[in-house]
């Protein structure tokens, strides 16, 4: 009885999807209204949760730091998704070309940052942009005469930095979904192309751009969240989670420091439930205003 029940054809579908549905449940759903519960909740460890309202969210529309953290995760966004697309499209289209030489060895040596360690490289990238006249940005802008520049003290200087480890550890990420999206356009419409007379800059705005549209709307909704939910390489790249006047502050940040740092639960879980929003509502109206949720024409 069980074993006929078990290779049923109407139950086995169920039986695959079942493992899916319980991690989804048990390490998404839950945890998420848990938070939402807890966001309305005064919380510290050791204490009884207290049911406050709102509260946490009407003290979360008047904080200052909150916001400068919003602003800098958002800041940080745009820059990323400004280098890391279309270079990494362009890159992924250049390797791709049938005359290029040592195609692997560019596409191992683009990928490999992203192999190493984000605390590793933060490590490398803070005593990199280090203020010390011996730091290796520095000793290269002493080439051209340039006094030594403090990169983690201000904040234009400071995002530099960031957006630097940012590109180096996942350029090569984007190249390669580019690169697998470059595989699905077949090469016949290049050669008819090229008969017809188009240039090599046509053929990429006529042929590889919109049909890499799918690929390129899946990075950008990466992308989005990635920027948004950074914490450990500015944690790494400041030597912690306290950079000078918050320059380095995100919102992931902020949570971790009202949560861990000041035990403060509830606020955090506000914070969280924030982020969540605001990833969404960026990430639903970019998809919509890309067409992902038109229906295809019969």
């Amino acid at each position: 009885m069980i074993k006929n029940f078990l290779y049923s054809q109407k139950v086995a579908p169920y039986v695959f999807v079942l493992p899916f549905v319980l991690v989804f449940i048990i390490f998404w759903v839950y945890p998420l209204l848990s938070s939402f519960g807890m966001s309305f909740q005064k919380v510290t460890l050791g204490q009884e949760a207290q049911f406050i309202g709102a509260d946490n969210y009407t003290k979360l529309m008047g904080d200052t730091i909150f916001f400068k953290a919003v602003r800098n995760s958002a800041v940080y966004m745009l820059l990323t998704l400004v280098i890391l697309i279309p270079f990494p499209m362009l890159f992924a289209v250049l390797i791709n070309n049938k005359s290029m030489w040592a195609r692997e060895f560019f596409k191992s040596a683009f990928f490999f940052p992203a192999l190493t360690s984000v605390v590793v490289a933060g490590t490398i990238f803070r005593l990199m942009f280090g203020e010390m006249e011996g730091s290796l940005i520095n000793s290269v802008l002493g080439v051209f005469g340039v006094e030594p520049v403090k990169f983690l003290k201000g904040q234009t200087t400071g995002f530099i930095a960031l957006v630097a480890l940012a590109s180096w550890r996942w350029m090569g990420v984007n190249m390669l979904y580019f690169l697998s999206g470059l595989k699905n356009i077949p090469d016949d419409y290049y050669e008819a192309a090229a008969i017809d007379g188009a240039s090599a800059f046509q053929r990429f705005t006529r042929i590889t751009i919109p049909l890499l549209k799918p690929t390129t709307i899946y990075v950008l909704t990466i992308s989005i969240y990635a920027g948004l939910a950074m914490f450990i390489e500015s944690m790494m790249l400041w030597n912690g989670n306290n950079s000078p006047k918050n320059i380095g502050l995100t919102i992931v940040g902020y949570l971790y420091r009202q949560g861990i740092e000041k035990n403060n639960l509830g606020y955090a879980a506000a914070v969280g439930i924030v982020l969540l929003l605001i990833t969404m509502v960026i990430n639903l109206t970019q998809l919509a205003f890309s067409g992902m949720f038109k229906k295809e024409e019969d």
